[in-house]
Parts: C-alpha cells; sequence; structure tokens
C-alpha cells in the first residue's frame, strides 16, 4: 500500500481541484448542476482514483486506478474547452511547480 500524499502526481492534482473548484464558482447559477458539476466532479475523480489506487494492493491495480484517473483527465480538458467555447471570456490559468 502506497501512501497517495507522497505522490507528486496526486498533489498536484488536488491543487488543480481546487483550483477549478475556485474558478467554477464564478459560473452562472443556471449552470450549477450542468457544466459546473461536471467539470467539479472530473476534476476531482482524478486525484480520488489515484487515493484509491494507492489503497489497492499490488501495481496492477494501482495501474488500473491510474488509468481510470487518466480517463478524468480528458474529460475535463473536454468541459475545460467547453466552457471556454460557451465563455470567450472564462479564464482559467494553473501554475504548478
Amino acid at each position: 500500500m502506497k501512501d497517495f500524499h507522497e505522490l507528486k502526481v496526486w498533489q498536484k492534482a488536488h491543487q488543480l481541484t481546487l483550483t477549478v473548484y475556485q474558478s467554477t464558482a464564478t459560473f452562472p447559477r443556471q449552470e450549477l448542476h450542468g457544466l459546473t458539476s461536471q467539470l467539479r466532479r472530473s476534476c476531482s475523480s482524478i486525484p480520488a482514483n489515484l487515493a484509491e489506487g494507492c489503497g489497492r494492493s499490488g501495481d496492477a491495480e494501482f495501474a488500473r486506478f491510474c488509468s481510470i484517473a487518466m480517463g478524468s483527465a480528458s474529460e475535463l480538458e473536454y468541459h475545460l474547452l467547453l466552457a471556454r467555447d460557451l465563455k470567450p471570456d472564462f479564464q482559467f490559468s494553473l501554475s504548478f511547480r
């Protein structure tokens, strides 16, 4: 069993999730159950799956949950593109070190 807190990728995914939650707080109220929800769920799924994979036994199980996290990252990417295209002045910036 691995400690997910020590994974750089989990740390960055967690920061990304916090940023997405902050950014979507300014979205229109009518989007609360639409795009806002989809952005938040796909984003929070990334670190959640990494954490779950760390709690499983064996590298194969961990790899499976990493793959699921990658799928969620692709879903998030699409939702961010959609948000940008629906509202061209939508600003979303990430700064990871």
